[in-house]
């Protein structure tokens, strides 16, 4: 097994996420296996409670695990599918070694950071990889270098970089290279940072600077001389004009070539299947607009699985998705600004907890169903959807979901089931679920077929009491599984089409999502 690290310095945010993910892409299209693992120092177990606002939106993989997106990032790229083992934090790390304490595991030893803690994040990082079967596996460590919670993770992998031989393994290590007032390259925060990656025993192989421009020769040089690697070694990430051209950027700077001989690695038979998705993207030529209508529209990591789907959907279409984040709380103070959504070609509900901005959702949702606008509606968006349509068409005025509000008609509500489990952690429907479509509906031609399998994160469900009355007035549920609801859809709109599950997370570059490329197609006319 190969293993490459990717760890940061200078400040969070640089995006070692997408350079561990463009450096396994440009590996695979030189024909080898890939795995990732991120690891991040927090001590939550998982992303599943953090405020978006905070850290991005929550990915969910198909075993359920709730993930930070870099792991988005890493399936998008890689097209390949990862577990909640990929994901390595502080807190389950630590719940791991305390278990193990309490069961008298370490028969009675002190249990310490060193060994016991690191021990455990590296055999976590050699039971993934080796299950993988991959050629190489590829471990982004989250955090900055200096952050004292990334300490006992740098050590395990300088501990790793001693174990293994000097050709399975190499650093990665990702800084900044600012610009001055007069326009300089500055290599000096990069110096600071690579000083103290050697100062905990870990020295570079590579070193990827972010900048704004491309990198001067003789800022390379100066990198090189003062950080102890070849010139050939420092990569520049200048800014791109789309995440999926960092690859090839690292691959004309050489950076594919460059690990190969430290790994010594020789290529295998050459993919193209990213070049030809290259060339797709410079060949567009028309552009739709869409509207995101959200409660965390000032982040755009907080439905960066809905962009980038939307982008595959266009692609296939040969079109750019302008995407525009509406704020859902402004239609509540301002009714008379959901007119606004006749500028856009489709509008998008997505998913979400919690009652703020859901009056406002419901508006955007009633204006694309009496406008005849494209409208896909995910999770909570398809929920919103039923309450819409029960509201304004069935005109139960009160109707909502239990989950929001106390109502006479919660057509959306916990099933007599998950009623009876007080812990309402037990409840969550996370992860990949199959369901079975009618035949001849919308569901079934988008998805060629009767049956899908697509990922989940909610709790609530549609009231079976009111499927019925619903289905009487026009709405269809057209995807099942058992008696829970998947997919809502209005045959007689131009293109209606809710689902209760994410299809975004299961998106790819080259394999679009089948909602969002019959939403955007719809969208197109």
């Amino acid at each position: 097994m190969k293993y490459i690290i990717v760890t940061g310095g200078v400040m969070s945010g640089l995006g070692k996420g997408i350079t561990a993910a463009s450096i396994g892409r440009i590996l695979k299209n030189k024909g080898f296996s890939l795995t990732a693992i991120k690891i991040d120092p927090y001590i939550n177990i998982d992303a599943g409670t953090m405020n978006p606002y905070q850290h991005g939106e929550v990915f969910v993989l198909k075993d359920g695990a709730e993930v930070d997106l870099d792991l988005g990032n890493y399936e998008r790229f890689l097209d390949i599918e990862l577990t909640g083992d990929h994901n390595i934090t502080t807190g389950k790390v630590y719940q791991t070694v305390i278990e193990k304490e309490r069961r008298g595991d370490y028969l009675g030893k002190t249990v310490q950071i060193i060994p016991h803690i690191t021990n455990e994040i590296k055999e976590r990082i050699r039971r993934v990889a080796k299950r993988s079967l991959a050629d190489i596996c590829i471990i982004e460590v989250g955090g900055t270098v200096g952050d004292i919670e990334s300490m006992p993770f740098l050590e395990a992998m300088r501990q790793m970089h001693s174990e293994e031989k000097e050709e399975d393994i190499a650093f990665v290590h990702v800084t900044l290279v600012p610009l001055d007032t007069q326009g300089e390259q500055k290599t000096k925060p990069t110096q600071h940072s690579v000083k103290e990656l050697r100062s905990l025993g870990l020295q570079p192989d590579a070193i990827v600077a972010r900048c704004r421009e491309p990198l001067h020769q003789d800022t390379k040089s100066k990198i090189a001389l003062f950080c102890d690697v070849p010139v050939k070694a420092v990569i520049s990430a200048h800014d791109a004009k789309d995440i999926y051209c960092v690859p090839s950027m690292m691959e004309k700077e050489g950076l594919s070539d460059y690990l190969m001989d430290k790994l010594r690695l020789t290529a295998k038979e050459a993919t193209h299947e990213w070049n030809e998705l290259m060339k797709k993207m410079d060949g567009i030529d028309k552009e739709i607009r869409i509207a995101i209508v959200g409660k965390y529209a000032h982040l755009g990591d907080s439905y960066i699985s809905i962009n980038e789907a939307l982008k595959h959907a266009g692609v296939e279409c040969g079109c750019h998705v302008k995407i525009y984040r509406l704020e859902a709380e402004e239609f509540e103070k301002n009714p008379e600004l959901v007119d606004s959504l006749k500028n856009y070609d489709g509008i998008l509900v997505p998913g979400g907890f919690g009652a703020r901005g859901t009056e406002g959702k419901i508006l955007a949702i009633k204006y694309a169903r009496e406008n005849n606008i494209p409208y896909l509606g995910l999770c909570l968006g398809m929920q919103l959807a039923v309450i819409e349509f029960s509201r304004n068409v069935l005109e139960f005025r009160d109707a909502n979901s239990s989950e929001l509000a106390k109502t006479e008609h919660p057509v959306i509500d916990l099933l007599p089931e998950q009623e009876k489990v007080k812990n309402l952690g037990g409840t969550m429907r996370l992860g990949n679920s199959e369901a079975i479509l009618t035949q001849g509906s919308l569901a079934s031609r988008l998805y060629g077929g009767t049956h899908l399998v697509e990922r989940h994160r909610h709790r609530y469900e549609v009231n079976p009491k009111y499927i019925p009355q619903i289905e009487a007035k026009g709405m269809k549920f057209t995807g099942r599984s058992d008696h829970r609801m998947e997919i809502a859809e209005i045959p007689e709109h131009k293109f209606f089409f809710s689902s209760q599950f994410h299809p975004e997370f299961r998106s790819r570059p080259g394999k679009p999502s089948p909602p969002f490329l019959a939403f955007v197609k719809a969208a197109l006319g």
